[in-house]
């Protein structure tokens, strides 16, 4: 059983310029130019350096070199090393090394590409993850590209709860008014989901799959227990429901304040429960819920900025193979 966890432990996380103005938190994130307004370029997220891990994966389930990509200064690992982060760069993903009882095990779902006159690119799949052991164990897993600002917990250890791996969202104090990036989708064309854990049957999941955009402003606090508390500031949730090339320079406005009355309202853009809750690292470095109290009031400054790109919306488990989101230039527009 336990060399089955470590194979889906791998598989579930499918999981300079001139400063306008002053930013209270975490400046070194954040690579600000002046335009016809303000825009904030997320640190690495024009995509053009990544980290190049070739990680050799135990024996006993082939022992095949297997390359994750992080984004990062231009380096590449020939070794089996953890990645928390790397040059100061905020990103994660879902690309990861897990190690259980001594067996490792990887899963690439985020890759670097090439862009023809832009560099380099993040492409994000849903694929079927499958594993044959000695010709005795035949596990397959729907794994969905995830990039997200925040760090992945390497090692993974365990298949329970893959949100409780991530270390979801940063430090960030100012107000954007939109979320900008370049973007290309390809749907998988199917008009339902499937549900592909490793552990049970194959089941299908109601309505076609959809690459998403969440974007949280949070003002988080952390009680005397070490409970992280949040109220939203601000929210912007794209789904992507149709083809298309590249669309470049995508504006999606973040809206402030209690939204739920408003008429672009989805129940997707609400506060988060469940299985979407997020995880972060308290003062005491453990990582528990982020948990989102209420709406803050409409002016109100958020300390922390939560921002995620995902092949698939439905959650660890559940997408359709082939489904995939390209991104390029992330920045906030003021």
């Amino acid at each position: 059983m336990k060399l089955r966890h470590c194979i889906i432990a791998a598989m579930a996380l499918t999981i300079g310029g001139k400063t306008a103005q002053a930013i209270p938190y975490a400046p070194e994130f954040m690579e600000t130019e002046q335009t016809n307004g303000s825009v904030e370029y997320i640190k690495f997220g024009n995509f053009d350096q990544w980290l190049v891990r070739n990680i050799k994966e135990s024996a006993i389930i082939g022992g095949n070199t297997k390359t994750l990509y992080a984004v990062a200064p231009n380096a590449t690992w020939n070794n089996n090393n953890v990645y928390s982060g790397l040059g100061g760069s905020p990103w994660a993903t879902s690309n990861v090394l897990a190690k259980v009882a001594g067996v490792v095990k990887t899963n690439t779902s985020v890759y670097r590409e090439a862009r023809a006159g832009h560099g380099y690119c993040a492409k994000l799949l849903t694929h079927v993850e499958q594993v044959k052991v000695m010709g005795l164990v035949n596990i397959k897993v729907m794994a969905a590209g995830s990039l997200f600002l925040g760090k992945m917990m390497e090692p993974i250890t365990g298949t329970k709860n893959p949100m409780s791996k991530m270390d979801s969202g940063i430090k960030f104090g100012r107000r954007p008014t939109a979320l900008c990036f370049d973007y290309k989708v390809q749907l998988s064309g199917q008009s339902n989901r499937v549900k592909q854990t490793g552990f049970s049957k194959v089941s299908t999941v109601q309505g076609m799959d959809m690459a998403d955009c969440v974007l949280y402003l949070q003002k988080r606090w952390e009680d005397a227990d070490g409970n992280i508390l949040a109220k939203r500031v601000g929210t912007m949730v794209q789904r992507f429901s149709r083809n298309t090339g590249w669309v470049n320079n995508a504006k999606f406005t973040i809206h402030y304040g209690d939204i739920t009355k408003q008429s672009f309202f989805k129940s997707y853009m609400d506060l988060t429960t469940g299985d979407f809750v997020k995880y972060a690292k308290n003062s005491k470095g453990k990582l528990v819920k982020i948990q989102e109290v209420g709406w803050a009031d409409a002016n109100e400054t958020p300390t922390h900025i939560v921002l995620a790109f995902n092949s698939s919306h439905g959650g660890a488990y559940i997408g359709s193979e082939g489904n995939t989101l390209w991104v390029d230039n992330v920045r906030l527009c003021y």
